[in-house]
């Protein structure tokens, strides 16, 4: 299947206090299959994706949505297979590694550093090493959870979750299993803006009768 990358065209970490209505086919759509027991909010990304980088490294569209939904409303972060050729899966086992050590807020910035700047992350044993000295943990901790059966579920969760929303591209978010965030649609007439569009449309979604 062909997949479609979702540009994103300019960002910066800011709100705008107007009050947006939002339009199913244009700022969100809604999924021609609803599905039932995903988390409220689901993020898919990959640590090879250039647009997640910006997204989450240089922009921060990533807190700018969390800042902005109510305590009791998580986003869950799952990585996708299909970037990163042979190397892709493995940095899916690691991010469920860090799902399952609660460890992804230490890792996600030197992984992506490592694999989109540096380059000093293209194998297993350089994510391994990059993964032990960011989270602080050690090297047979590591090993145990990569082994473990809670990754292994974890791992199939994510591609479960991805099978089931038909995922196209990344970066791309998902709310109450029903809407996705049409990135091509939102306010790009400001980076500000931008970025603001993108956090009150999942506010907006997960609060959506």
């Amino acid at each position: 299947m062909k997949k479609i990358w979702f540009a994103l065209i300019g960002l910066v970490l800011a709100f705008s206090a107007s009050a947006a209505q939002f339009d199913d086919g244009k700022q969100y759509v809604s999924l021609q299959k609803p599905v039932a027991g995903e988390p409220q909010v689901m993020e898919f990304f990959s640590f090879f994706c250039p647009h997640c980088y910006q997204f989450e490294r240089t922009y921060h569209v990533s807190d700018a949505v969390k800042k902005n939904l109510p305590e009791n409303v998580k986003v869950v972060k799952y990585h996708v297979d299909f970037l990163g050729g042979d190397f892709g899966p493995v940095v899916t086992q690691a991010w469920a590694v860090a799902i399952a050590l609660g460890v992804e807020s230490k890792v996600t910035a030197p992984i992506f550093d490592g694999i989109q700047k540096s380059q000093t992350i293209n194998d297993a044993a350089s994510l391994k090493e990059t993964f032990v000295k960011a989270a602080g943990i050690s090297s047979n901790e590591y090993d145990a959870a990569w082994n473990s059966f809670a990754v292994k579920a974890l791992v199939a969760q994510q591609q479960k979750a991805a099978a089931d929303v038909n995922l196209q591209g990344v970066p791309a978010i998902f709310v109450n299993g029903k809407y996705m965030v049409n990135n091509g649609g939102l306010d790009t007439s400001s980076m500000d803006n931008f970025v603001a569009d993108y956090a009150n449309v999942v506010k907006f979604l997960v609060e959506k009768k």
